[in-house]
């Protein structure tokens, strides 16, 4: 082999070695940033991991609201009308957050198996319910009887 051919073939030796790293390095951040959606029943059934950040939603249970009065720590459960979970949220709610209404929380199990939300995500308006929390809803076999609002997964809204 000429010294020309060994020089071309460690270049692209390292071309395709630094490649890979920059691939490989890419794809190590993006799995760290996903969240995936887990609906009540999957995180009772244990099916969501601890520690990780998730999404999990479903509607607030009418009359579940706990208000600390010295902090601006609350507590209320969501539901898939299957399961009930609890989220622990420590900053304000947003305004268009109510009980009954589809929410999606963003956070992590805890030891406990609680949630810790880190950001709580609320409807916009009546019309609208986030899609996570219809799909969910829609396989557990459990959407509300006379729902005003169905939100499916593609961009299109039913209104009943």
């Amino acid at each position: 082999m000429t010294p020309k051919r060994k020089q071309k073939l460690f270049l692209i030796g390292l071309m395709v070695g630094g490649l890979s790293l920059a691939i490989g390095l890419t794809l190590y951040a993006l799995s760290s940033n996903i969240n995936l959606f887990y609906a009540p029943t999957q995180i009772v059934a244990g099916e969501a991991p601890q520690g990780v950040e998730i999404r999990a939603g479903g509607m607030v249970v009418e009359g579940s609201m706990q208000r600390d009065t010295q902090s601006l720590k609350v507590r209320f459960a969501v539901t898939d009308y299957d399961q009930e979970i609890w989220i622990n949220y420590e900053k304000i709610l947003p305004d268009l957050f109510r009980e009954g209404q589809g929410v999606v929380a963003v956070g992590h199990l805890n030891a406990e198996g609680e949630f810790m939300a880190s950001q709580v995500l609320a409807r916009h308006d009546e019309n609208y319910m986030p899609p996570e929390v219809a799909d969910a809803l829609k396989m557990a076999g459990k959407m509300p009887e006379g729902a005003p609002f169905i939100r499916a997964s593609s961009s299109t809204t039913i209104n009943n």
